[in-house]
């Protein structure tokens, strides 16, 4: 595919008009110029800290819903390949940059630009990316609407953003769920070629994993750890399950509101004791809300590949990536059946948590990483060894 060239990256008009911009909720007007799709948006105005990984940030169906604002302000210049998607299609409903790259690297298949034009997905950069983050840790997130078109005007966008229905109480699962159950990667092929193993292990588990808006790296990461994942919708009723006679199931990552998605959380009450079950971000949520708890909603989320997890039974710190606006109620639980096993440093949330009589255990941030570090890759093991001990 052509590659962006650096006519198409110093496209000197449209950087001095910034005929693109960024209107928020509450007023505020952010002025730039496009860099995707010609067709405005509406979303959720987040920001992420990582440094890299924006291709694995676009294509994480978590983030549907969202217009994702990168604080790093460098982006594109990595491009963008088929083996590092996240997902099969990006699934961000915008994306906001203070520079745009061009690509210069020998994996790049298709810069940022191309990407998002070919994705329909809107895009904005030459802000004040800085100055947006802040705003959002400060006054919490805002709804906004993307204006590349040229075809709204300021106080149209604003009233736009503002009648947006937001995330809340929005089931965004069974947008980005898959349709129909199918059986991960069942040569290998797909796991080893995306550079992570040579050789994979002979599975010897199976695994039922509900898709709430998966990522591929947690799929890969459960068949380097010997398990057979056979992947099936959000709505999947708890009887479909285990009529497939799984060793353990597995609860996705996922977008928006977790209380939403009430079919998940009774699927998961029906399943709790009957099987080994582990669940990751909006999976750890549900089963969170499966035994007894409920969520609230943070104030900005929490979005970047470098917060610190306490491990409370180790004591030992994971810096972990995450993605993710609500966040289990600690005061909910019964600590008589559930307990807390992982705490956030930064602001002391809810982390982790396991069943005291149940094979269950969850965690909110994403031990499979991409983008991020691999601290706590262990949990797969943690999985399995909760399986056997069933």
């Amino acid at each position: 595919m052509k590659q962006a060239t650096h006519e198409d990256r110093y496209n000197w008009r449209a950087r001095r008009e910034r005929a693109a911009f960024l209107a928020l909720e509450d007023g505020t007007i952010l002025r730039g110029y496009s860099i995707g799709a010609a067709c405005d948006g509406v979303g959720e105005v987040v920001f992420n800290t990582g440094m890299s990984g924006y291709q694995e940030i676009l294509s994480d169906p978590s983030y549907a819903g969202q217009f994702v604002t990168m604080t790093y302000p460098e982006i594109g210049n990595t491009g963008i390949n088929a083996a590092d998607m996240e997902s099969r299609r990006f699934f961000a409903n915008g994306f906001i940059v203070h520079e745009e790259n061009v690509p210069s690297n020998w994996r790049s298949e298709e810069s940022l630009r191309e990407s998002l034009v070919r994705s329909d997905i809107p895009g904005i950069a030459g802000l004040d990316t800085r100055a947006l983050t802040s705003k959002l840790r400060d006054g919490g997130t805002l709804k906004g609407y993307l204006a590349v078109a040229g075809s709204v005007d300021e106080a149209d966008a604003v009233a736009k953003a503002k009648a947006w229905e937001g995330l809340d109480g929005q089931d965004y699962a069974a947008r980005v769920t898959c349709e129909e159950p199918y059986a991960w990667d069942p040569d290998g092929q797909h796991t080893c070629s995306w550079g992570m193993a040579d050789e994979l292990p002979e599975t010897d588990l199976k695994i039922v994993a509900f898709d709430f808006g998966v990522k591929w790296n947690i799929l890969r990461s459960l068949r380097r750890s010997g398990m057979d994942v056979t992947v099936v919708p959000a709505s999947t009723t708890a009887e479909a399950v285990l009529a497939l006679k799984p060793d353990g199931v597995f609860l996705s990552n996922g977008p928006a509101d977790p209380s939403a998605v009430g079919y998940a959380a009774k699927a998961a009450s029906a399943l709790l004791g009957q099987v080994p079950m582990m669940g990751i971000c909006l999976g750890h949520q549900i089963l969170s809300i499966a035994a007894g708890g409920s969520t609230y909603r943070l104030k900005f989320g929490h979005h970047g590949c470098n917060h610190p997890v306490m491990d409370l039974s180790t004591k030992k710190v994971e810096i972990t990536s995450q993605n993710h606006n609500f966040a289990v109620d600690p005061d909910s639980l019964d600590v008589s059946k559930v307990e807390v096993t992982h705490i956030n440093l930064n602001d002391q949330t809810v982390e982790g948590i396991q069943h005291r009589q149940a094979p269950m255990f969850s965690v909110q941030y994403h031990p499979e990483a991409c983008p991020g570090p691999h601290d706590p890759y262990y949990l797969f093991q943690r999985f399995r060894d909760l399986i056997a001990s069933a």
